[in-house]
């Protein structure tokens, strides 16, 4: 069991480094959506390929965010009802969740978006917009979002099942609240500029 837990500790370093890269695709889609707007009122000029890029940064942080919001257990619960159980019991609602809904929703999507992606690519699609941009970098983003969701659901599932055994603390998998001067430290330190 120790060796799925260091597996499934590799699984959150790399879903957490990618959900801290794919956080400035936001910042990277405001600075575009605004210079297109300010550009598109100013001159009158713009280009749909603008707007397409925007669509595939929302896509990307949408879909390459989901396994680090999982990670950092701050998605969508039922904690109403959840949270007046023992720790243990969340545990097993949150083994069948993981085994019953997420695993195999995320592992279907994945088989039929894989397929899909990889035509895009064979084909070299774009877009059918006048001025668009090649499309299967967007679509590619389908199988990868949903294969980091996979392991993330795997990574989840296995600390669950070490906690069960006593191997593994529940601050590994519990949301932890934190001010905005905690938050700060902690991008500080994630970008070294202490």
């Amino acid at each position: 069991m120790r060796l799925f837990i260091a597996f499934a500790r590799l699984i959150d370093a790399l879903n957490e480094k990618i959900g801290q890269a794919v956080s400035w695709a936001l910042l990277a889609a405001v600075l575009i959506c605004t210079g297109n707007a300010l550009i598109r009122y100013t001159f009158n000029i713009s280009s749909n390929g603008w707007l397409e890029i925007q669509w595939y940064l929302f896509s990307a942080i949408f879909l390459l965010g989901t396994s680090a919001t999982l990670r950092r257990n701050e998605h969508v619960r039922i904690d109403v009802v959840a949270g007046r159980f023992s720790k243990r019991t969340q545990v097993w609602i949150d083994i069948f969740g993981f085994l019953f809904f997420l695993l195999p929703m995320a592992t279907l999507i994945l088989y039929f978006a894989a397929p899909y992606a990889m035509e895009s690519i064979r084909n070299q699609e774009m877009s059918s917009n006048a001025g668009g941009l090649i499309v299967w970098p967007a679509k590619l983003l389908i199988p990868a979002g949903f294969l980091m969701l996979t392991l993330q659901g795997i990574s989840e599932l296995i600390k669950r099942i070490g906690f069960l055994q006593g191997l593994v603390d529940a601050r590994e998998f519990e949301k932890h609240a934190s001010t905005p001067a905690e938050e700060i430290e902690a991008i500080k330190a994630a970008n070294n500029l202490k």
